[in-house]
Order: structure tokens, then sequence, then C-alpha cells
């Protein structure tokens, strides 16, 4: 009776904990969507503030209601994506260095788009086949690692080797895509960057509901996720069918990752450095560590794109252009560049 009387204090401490974590990643979240709304040209803050109180001149509401809001939710909702689909493929693998980029979705998905647009057959004013088309690819990928892998399916190590393999060959592959059409190269280009221009209210109205329903299976999957973290010995000692979890597990990741790809291109890191800040902050339970790496997710994206917007925005003035854009997809890879940079010097320090 005293242990539980003392253990229920420390939980509660631990969930108001967690709660609080959970608020302050919502509001960073709202403040990057705010600053997404803000950051770009042709309207002001007052106008953006104007237009949401149900005011505004045609142009602005226009900009603000028809371009400016959908980008910034795709934004969130695909970090979002590619954060639990990063941490979700680091659990099954367990491998701190698995990522949708280094395992076949995200260039199995950047293939699909380049092939059905350079074929002419999807682009970026056809958004629902640039999201069929992505999320073929991405099977595909994620298929391909599958039947490389084989019998060594259940050995985390051999199935990472597998999909850094099979993640070459795919790039190889858009590449040679690319040389067959090169008058394409100026539409697929965002493909291979990542970039949020352009995204409409279509984009929004497919990835949501894509997102929503996977999202919710990859909580589903917490339980087996954590058990799979350590190890399949003892996961199959708790009963688990470890197999069949890690095949769930990945085809969750998967989609994931190509309905987030679909919509944005790839974005380098996100997948891969997200999900270990989520564990530092939220520990162990995925059952909360999940949700918090798709705030950080969505933090982290609809920041990029706003600090995207404004850099596009002083490089236009400097340089004295008309229009000139820096995709997100640079900032977040050279950002996630420099971070793993940093991270590997002082581990080489400490040693």
């Amino acid at each position: 009776m005293s242990a539980a009387r003392t253990a229920a204090p420390v939980l509660r401490r631990g969930r108001t904990g967690t709660g609080v974590k959970a608020a302050v990643l919502v509001a960073l979240a709202l403040a990057a969507g705010v600053a997404g709304l803000v950051a770009g040209p042709a309207v002001t803050t007052a106008d953006v503030a104007e237009v949401f109180a149900g005011g505004g001149d045609p142009l602005a509401r226009h900009i603000v209601l028809n371009l400016r809001l959908p980008r910034t939710l795709v934004a969130l909702t695909a970090g979002a994506c590619l954060a639990l689909a990063g941490l979700v493929l680091q659990s099954a693998l367990r491998n701190p260095l698995a990522g949708p980029e280094v395992t076949g979705v995200t260039p199995g998905a950047v293939l699909g788009a380049v092939t059905a647009t350079g074929l002419g057959l999807a682009g970026w004013q056809s958004p629902t086949a640039v999201v069929v088309a992505a999320c073929l690819g991405g099977c595909a990928g994620a298929g391909l690692l599958w039947l490389l892998a084989g019998r060594e399916r259940g050995d985390p190590e051999q199935t990472a080797v597998h999909g850094v393999l099979v993640s070459a060959v795919l790039t190889g592959a858009t590449a040679v895509v690319l040389l067959i059409a090169p008058g394409e190269l100026g539409s697929v280009v965002q493909w291979l960057v990542g970039s949020t221009e352009g995204r409409v209210w279509r984009h929004w109205e497919l990835l949501w509901p894509w997102a929503l329903c996977w999202g919710a299976a990859a909580w589903l999957l917490a339980g087996p996720l954590m058990l799979l973290r350590c190890g399949d010995e003892q996961a199959a000692a708790l009963g688990l069918d470890t197999g069949r979890a890690r095949a769930a597990a990945l085809a969750c990741a998967v989609a994931l990752t190509a309905g987030a790809v679909s919509a944005v291109g790839a974005l380098g890191f996100v997948g891969l450095l997200v999900p270990h800040v989520a564990l530092a902050v939220f520990g162990a339970d995925l059952r909360a560590t999940l949700p918090g790496a798709a705030l950080l997710g969505a933090v982290v994206v609809g920041g990029a794109d706003a600090g995207a917007q404004l850099l596009s925005r002083a490089l236009a003035q400097a340089l004295d252009a008309d229009r000139l854009t820096v995709p997100v997809g640079a900032l977040t890879t050279c950002a996630g560049a420099a971070l793993l940079l940093i991270v590997a010097r002082r581990r080489a320090d400490l040693r």
C-alpha cells in the first residue's frame, strides 16, 4: 500500500511534465504556422490579421487563404509524418541511423513522382496523380528492400545495410530518368530538394486524412515498437510476433513517408534527427514520444518553411531579383548536416 502511495505522485508528475512539454510544442507549432503566414512577400502582417478578421482586399485574401494557409498546413503535416516515420523505423530496426532517406522509402517516392512527371502523367497541377505516383514509388522502394533482405529481415543491421543499397539504386534510377527527359528537370527539381512552394488546398485535402490514419496506426504500434527496441529475443519471450510487428511498423513508416514526399518532396534529415530529439525530450515511452515526435516534426518543417520564405525575400532584395525561391528542403538539409557534424565532433572529443 505504501509503495503504491509513493508511486502515484511520481506517475502524476511524469504525466504533468509530458503534458507541459506537449503544450509547449503545440504553442511552437502554432507560432511556426503564424510565421509561415506572415513571412512571405506581397502582404504584411497587418494584412494577414485583417484577412483573418474577415476583411482585407481580394488580392490579400487570395494570397493568405488560397496560397499561404494551405502551404503552411501542408508543411506542418508533412513534418509530422516524416518525424513519425523516422521514429517508427528507428524503433523497428533498432538502428539510430535508420530513416526514410536511407531505407529506400523516400528515394522510391521521389522516383515515382519524377517518373510520372517526366512521362507527362502527373505534375504540380495534378496533385492527385503525384500522390498516387509517389505512394507507389515509396511502396516499391520498401518492397525492394523487403525482397533484398530475404531471410535476414529480422536482422536490423543487415536490413539497414540493404536499405542504404536500395536507396542508392533508386537515386541512380532517378538520375537516369532526368537524363532521358532533361526538359523536365525544372519541374522535378523540387522533388529532389523538397519544397512547399505552390501547395494548395487540394494537396492539404489529400494529405491530412492520410496522415491522420497512419499517424493513429503508428500510435497503436507503440507497445510492439517498445518491445522491438528491447531486442527480438526479449520481445519474443514476452509473446510478440517480431516478424509481423516489424512488417506492420515498416508498412506504417512507408505510408507516412510516401504521403509526405508526395506533398513536399524529399526533406533531408527530418526523419533522421527529429526522433532523437523526441526521445531525449519525452523518454522511451513511445505512447508519449510518438505524438511528441509528430509535434516536433511539425515545428521543424513549419519553422524551416517560414525561414525559407524570409531568406527568399532577403536574397531577392539583395540580388534585385523579381522572384527568388529558397526551397525548404535546402534549409532542412543544411541545418541537419550541420547539427550532425556538431554531434559527431562532440562524440569524437569525448572519446
